[in-house]
C-alpha cells in the first residue's frame, strides 16, 4: 500500500535566483561554478559537486581586527557547482541584494554572501563615551551581489529619517548606507551605582536611509560558537 503523506509540501522550491528562500528558515543557493561565503557550520544539505574550506580573513589586517574585537563570523567558501541549503538554529533568514551599495551589519547575524562582495571591520563613533564603553564593531559589506541575514524572530524596519532612532546593541541587525551609527551612554550616577535601567548602552542612528531591529538581544551561544571569543586565540586559528 503506498505511503500516505502531506510532505509534498515542503518540496523543493523551484527559484531560479542564485539565492532563494526555501522557507522562512532555510536558505537555498545555487552555485554554477562560482563562490559564495557562508557562515562556518550553516550548511544543512547539499546536492552536486560542492567543496567546502575554511575562508580566512582575506588578509592580515582583518585577521588582526577580528582577533582584537571578536567582531565577524567565522566563514566557509563553497564553490563547484549544485545547490547548497543554509540555516542557522532555525532563524528567520532575510536576502538583500546589493547594487554597487553597502550595508553594515551585526556580524552574528550575518548568514552568507556573494564572493564578489567585499568585507571589513568598522568601529562605532561615539567619542567619549563610545572609550568608556570599549567601542563597538560591526562588519561592513560593499558591492553587488547577494546578502542572506538571519534575525532571532520577525524584525521591524525602521525609516532613521523620520525621527531620532535608537536600538539596543544586539538587536540592530543591519542598517543603510546613509545611516550614521553611533554608541550613545548612560553613565549617571545611578548606573554607576547599580540602580540603572539595564539599558545603559545603546545605538543611535542618524541620516538618511533605514534601520532592521530584531525582536531579541541575539542567542546565547555556547560551546565556544562562532559569534563569540576575540583576542589571541582568534588570531592564532586564522579567525
Amino acid at each position: 500500500m503506498p505511503i500516505r503523506t502531506d510532505l509534498q509540501q515542503y518540496t523543493e522550491t523551484t527559484a531560479t535566483d542564485a539565492f532563494a528562500l526555501q522557507n522562512s528558515k532555510l536558505l537555498k543557493v545555487r552555485l554554477s561554478d562560482g563562490e559564495i561565503q557562508a557562515k562556518r557550520g550553516s550548511m544543512v544539505a547539499y546536492q552536486g559537486d560542492v567543496k567546502f574550506e575554511h575562508a580566512g580573513s582575506g588578509g592580515m589586517g582583518r585577521m588582526l581586527k577580528k582577533a582584537m574585537t571578536g567582531e565577524g563570523t567565522t566563514l566557509m567558501k563553497m564553490s563547484g557547482s549544485g545547490e547548497v541549503f543554509l540555516a542557522d538554529t532555525a532563524q528567520d533568514i532575510h536576502i538583500l541584494y546589493l547594487d554597487n551599495d553597502s550595508i553594515t551589519v551585526n556580524g552574528p547575524n550575518l548568514l552568507a554572501f556573494d564572493s564578489d562582495i567585499d568585507w571589513d571591520i568598522t568601529k562605532l563613533s561615539g567619542g567619549a563615551s563610545a572609550a568608556l564603553a570599549g567601542g563597538l564593531f560591526n562588519t561592513t559589506l560593499r558591492g553587488t551581489g547577494f546578502v542572506a541575514l538571519l534575525t532571532d524572530g520577525p524584525p521591524m524596519l525602521l525609516d532613521v529619517g523620520s525621527a531620532p532612532t535608537f536600538a539596543d546593541a544586539q538587536a540592530a541587525v543591519t542598517w543603510s548606507s546613509g545611516v550614521q551609527s553611533s554608541l550613545k551612554t548612560d553613565v549617571s550616577a545611578k548606573a554607576l551605582i547599580g540602580r540603572s535601567s539595564g539599558e545603559s548602552i545603546q545605538m543611535a542612528f542618524s541620516g538618511q536611509g533605514w534601520v532592521l531591529v530584531q525582536p531579541s538581544e541575539g542567542r546565547v551561544v555556547l560551546g565556544g560558537g562562532s559569534s563569540g571569543g576575540g583576542g589571541l586565540g582568534n588570531l592564532l586559528s586564522g579567525g
